[in-house]
């Protein structure tokens, strides 16, 4: 047990020296530009521009966003959200697994889409997949689509205008 305990104190040591040799080297190698504590005169670390770092893309606020969602649901634009209005979205959804439209969902309708996709990846009609056959079941995700945005330009940032955005 000891011997592990060596062992981790001689590498803190070695960390230890090894920081205070680097910044001993870096405080005298005129190669390396100084730390953000010690500053060149004329440049103000107020400005993040001075340092050549990025300038920020504005974002949706999560008002914009609720105001949005809100739109989408308000079908009749009278400014409040019925409760039919509400669940229209879950109607589609049931009506998608009600196939027989009696009202009620079964399991057979419920799992009627694992059944066919299972069907369908049973080449050989075994009623069991093998490795190759179960392979082909596996959920295809589409990739979200790249936005292409214009290369980032120095200098002043130009507003931008967040009513363009819901015409």
């Amino acid at each position: 047990m000891w011997r592990y305990l060596a062992g981790a104190a001689a590498a803190l040591l070695l960390v230890a020296a090894g920081l205070m040799l680097g910044r001993s080297l870096a405080e005298t190698d005129p190669r390396i530009p100084p730390l953000p504590d010690q500053t060149p005169a004329g440049i103000s670390l107020a400005d993040p521009m001075a340092f050549g770092a990025k300038p920020s893309l504005p974002t949706a606020t999560e008002r914009s966003r609720e105001e949005k969602r809100f739109d989408r649901y308000d079908k009749d634009k009278n400014g409040a959200v019925s409760r039919e209005e509400y669940l229209v979205s879950r109607r589609k959804a049931y009506a998608k697994l009600d196939i027989n439209g009696d009202g009620v969902v079964s399991f057979d309708e419920y799992a009627e889409k694992a059944t066919a996709k299972f069907a369908k990846a049973d080449a050989d009609k075994s009623a069991a997949l093998n490795r190759g056959e179960f392979s082909t079941t596996r959920v295809i995700r589409k990739d979200k689509p790249k936005v292409n945005c214009p290369p980032a330009q120095r200098g002043p940032v130009a507003p931008v205008d967040q009513d363009a955005d819901d015409a």
